[in-house]
């Protein structure tokens, strides 16, 4: 139970946390100041909308996110939020494929080299199906939270912040909704995938209250760190680069090198939800279909990261409440249902 629970919960973090997470960008979007409440908020809701969507994926045994998407929010919108994902998944892996060229450019490497730099190894990993992915994950995972987590920490002694919120000040509570929302379809498209390989209810609590707690921590210590250096998070294209530079080169190597595992294991997530969906359309390989669905991503990474996220992730954070608040009020209006029956 506590092995397939951190396997799950590996999954939940390493879709989560990418290009736009990892970095600090998506958090300084949606947070920044009075933010505490929001955070909280977001790790309660975060929870219970993982186990929400892996008790739907585990009791139909689903193999793609299409059969619980109709059972969240109903046969009419399903196809309406089926499109949304297609085109959601398709581009934040984009973004991912940008930020890696992004990453590489602190470098002084071209930006192509960095997007080719992740799609190589992208393609490569579909030929072992969900098994290479989920091993992926329990391997990069633990040390990507381990770093960063170390990072941070160790930027908030040095600057002497304090941990503790100003109850007063928490007027941007409401970032808590659209944060969640932003991150609900990936959630669904990856855990929709895997609800044939999951056992019990018990690895599906590791899983969510584990991911939520981690993401939870992480995301009030990086946004308080970020609030230290806000006059300069506008001159980085990626906020942690800011941080970074108080320490020695080594260390900015090492921490860029996890970032970019990062966002290649939120890409591998987003190839997943999209391959597994195009499957049970077209019966190919998943490696021939990721091959496929990130040649035709190549192009639009000339965009920009920043740009990408900027635009992008506020107005999915808006579309998904919906989705959000269907996946909130499901064990409550499955429950009426049960009783009367």
């Amino acid at each position: 139970m506590w092995s397939s629970g951190f396997k799950w919960m590996f999954l939940i973090i390493g879709t989560t946390i990418g290009a736009g997470y990892a970095s600090g960008r998506e958090l300084w979007q949606f947070f920044g100041n009075e933010s505490g409440l929001a955070i909280l908020l977001f790790t309660i809701l975060f929870s219970l909308c993982c186990f929400v969507i892996l008790k739907v994926s585990h009791e139909n045994q689903s193999t793609h996110y299409l059969p619980v998407l109709r059972i969240l929010v109903g046969d009419k919108l399903a196809y309406l939020y089926d499109g949304m994902i297609i085109i959601y998944l398709f581009t934040t892996t984009v973004i991912m494929l940008a930020g890696s060229g992004a990453t590489l450019e602190a470098f002084h490497f071209p930006n192509w080299w960095g997007v080719l730099l992740i799609v190589f190894p992208l393609i490569l990993i579909f030929v072992w199906d969900i098994k290479g992915v989920l091993s992926l994950n329990s391997v990069i995972l633990p040390l990507l939270i381990v770093g960063l987590l170390s990072v941070l920490v160790i930027f908030s002694i040095q600057q002497q912040l304090s941990f503790i919120p100003d109850l007063n000040k928490q007027r941007n509570w409401t970032a808590a909704f659209t944060f969640t929302a932003l991150n609900i379809l990936p959630l669904i498209a990856v855990l929709g995938a895997i609800g044939n390989q999951t056992k019990g209810k018990g690895e599906l609590w590791i899983a969510s209250l584990g991911s939520g707690l981690i993401l939870g921590t992480i995301s009030y210590i990086y946004n308080n760190s970020l609030i230290q250096i806000s006059d300069q998070v506008l001159l980085y294209e990626i906020p942690l680069f800011a941080i970074l530079r108080h320490y020695p080169y080594g260390m900015f190597v090492f921490i860029t090198i996890l970032l970019w595992f990062a966002i290649f294991t939120t890409a591998v997530s987003g190839t997943l939800g999209l391959v597994t969906r195009i499957r049970s359309i077209v019966d190919a390989p998943l490696w021939m279909l990721a091959a496929l669905t990130l040649i035709a991503m190549i192009p639009l990474t000339r965009i920009g990261f920043s740009t990408l996220i900027e635009y992008l992730y506020p107005l999915y954070g808006l579309l998904n409440l919906y989705v959000l608040s269907s996946i909130i009020l499901y064990p409550i209006i499955n429950r009426y249902k049960i009783g009367q029956k």
